[in-house]
């Protein structure tokens, strides 16, 4: 096992991975900007390093102060959490080469799959089904047009480096193809420094299923079951749960043992997740590779018992899966409810500032991943997710009960967040009969705020 690791990342997800550590009995060093030296993981890690300004390039994403700190503090791994640096297949190598350990997948494993269009011709050549689109990259508007004319309309464009909903474009006939190609070309530039996109089939309202993974570096690998990530604002998830309303236990293994024949095609070491879409008539097809943790894999915890941080930081260590395919138990039912400092009713226009006060929620079943505190200012310069909110239930209608009265329970005074629609959202009939689906958020907003309005 490691004896210190430096943790390249803030907000909540450094929390769990100081408290993950703990356990293990690991040291923890904290990397942190000149906005995030009043937090949780900098007061709570046995050391801490700024590593540079506010702005992200500046330190989270500069690999060279996250390496040079590494080296000052003397450790032996980074865990670059999510987002920033963790699907960073140069930052991983420049890892192997300084003989620091990367927590997470080999620089190939990350290469293979983070690049949207080569990891979906991989996964066409092993026989994963992946939704009918262009055989890779597209080059030029004729050539999009030729293919939106093949598969049909509607289509969407794709960052190939993409992630997080940014550079993506929807298009439902040839009057707007042009215009949603450069759309997503200039996005995924700016956002990727990559503007190359690939175009698919567009599969209108579909649910967004993934699959769980754990895996070792001895060729050990079993899944986790699925989680629903249906509930979305602009590919943006705001609730998340397990198992899924709709999915029977013959699907759930069906589309188990393809996620894990995706992960064997690339010998996948660590945690990480296959994405599908999943169709009205039970067809589903190969999204994306997610290689890292993910931000809703506590209610896999929930339901499984299993810590995946622990798993992850275990199998970083050379250490063997202790538990197979079989051994895996599922108990209840648990949901995630994103809370973010953002404005539901303008917008969601980011709400940075100070938090007066912040009293979470608790009682059986109750977990609340977050960074935040009473009189804790938020910075404006990063994303604006603030807490996470998990139930966990012995069935869908306890979960779905329990979330009611803990979002009812959380306050959160001095600046705006999505809670209001949160509550709206799980006191809905559709959501308790679990008739969701990813164009779910946009069909029930105006009535959201039509709501907020008569109760005015």
């Amino acid at each position: 096992m490691f004896g210190k690791i430096l943790i390249a990342n803030r907000g909540e997800i450094a929390l769990r991975i100081i408290r993950a550590c703990k356990e293990l009995g690991v040291k923890t060093v904290m990397a942190y900007s000149v906005a995030d030296a009043e937090t949780l993981p900098v007061m709570l890690a046995d050391e801490a390093v700024c590593i540079g300004p506010a702005p992200s390039a500046e330190s989270y994403l500069d690999y060279k102060r996250i390496l040079s700190a590494a080296e000052i503090c003397d450790v032996d791994a980074i865990h670059p959490g999510y987002g920033f640096l963790s699907e960073n297949a140069h930052f991983a190598e420049i890892c192997k080469t300084c003989n620091i350990e990367f927590i997470g997948p080999s620089a190939d494993q990350i290469t293979a799959m983070g690049d949207k269009s080569s990891a979906k011709k991989k996964m066409k050549q092993v026989g994963v089904p992946v939704t009918p689109g262009s055989d890779g990259l597209v080059m030029d508007e004729n050539e999009a047009k030729r293919i939106a004319k093949v598969i049909g309309y509607p289509v969407i464009i794709k960052a190939t480096a993409g992630g997080g909903g940014r550079g993506m474009r929807i298009s439902h006939n040839n009057a707007s193809l042009i215009k949603c190609y450069h759309a997503a070309r200039s996005e995924a530039e700016k956002s990727f420094k990559n503007s190359a996109v690939y175009i698919e089939k567009y599969i209108e309202n579909p649910r967004h299923i993934e699959f769980q993974l754990l895996a070792d570096k001895h060729g050990n690998i079993i899944h986790l079951g699925e989680r629903d990530c249906s509930i979305q604002r602009r590919h943006q998830k705001l609730i998340e749960e397990t198992p899924s309303p709709i999915m029977s236990s013959k699907q759930r293994a069906t589309m188990g043992a393809v996620a894990l024949k995706a992960a064997k095609a690339v010998k996948y070491s660590s945690v990480g997740t296959i994405e599908f879409l999943y169709g009205s008539g039970g067809d589903f097809y190969f999204m994306e590779m997610n290689t890292r943790i993910q931000v809703e894999h506590p209610i896999t915890e929930a339901v499984t018992g299993i810590d995946l941080i622990k798993a992850q930081i275990m199998s970083a260590a050379g250490e063997k899966l202790q538990i197979r395919q079989k051994d895996v138990k599922f108990s209840g039912h648990s949901i995630e409810c994103r809370i973010n400092a953002e404005n539901p009713y303008a917008n969601f226009t980011p709400c940075p500032g100070k938090v007066d006060l912040f009293i979470p929620p608790g009682g059986p079943g109750i977990r609340v991943d977050t960074h935040v505190y009473s009189g804790y200012k938020i910075p404006p310069t990063y994303d604006s997710m603030i807490a996470k909110l998990i139930v966990h239930g012995k069935n869908r209608q306890e979960a779905v009960a329990k979330c009611k009265w803990a979002l009812d329970e959380f306050h959160i005074s001095g600046v705006k967040t999505t809670i209001p629609l949160l509550k709206y959202i799980v006191a809905r009939e559709d959501f308790a009969a679990g008739t969701y689906d990813t164009g779910y958020i946009e069909r029930i907003f105006d009535p959201f705020l039509s709501s907020a309005k008569e109760d005015a």
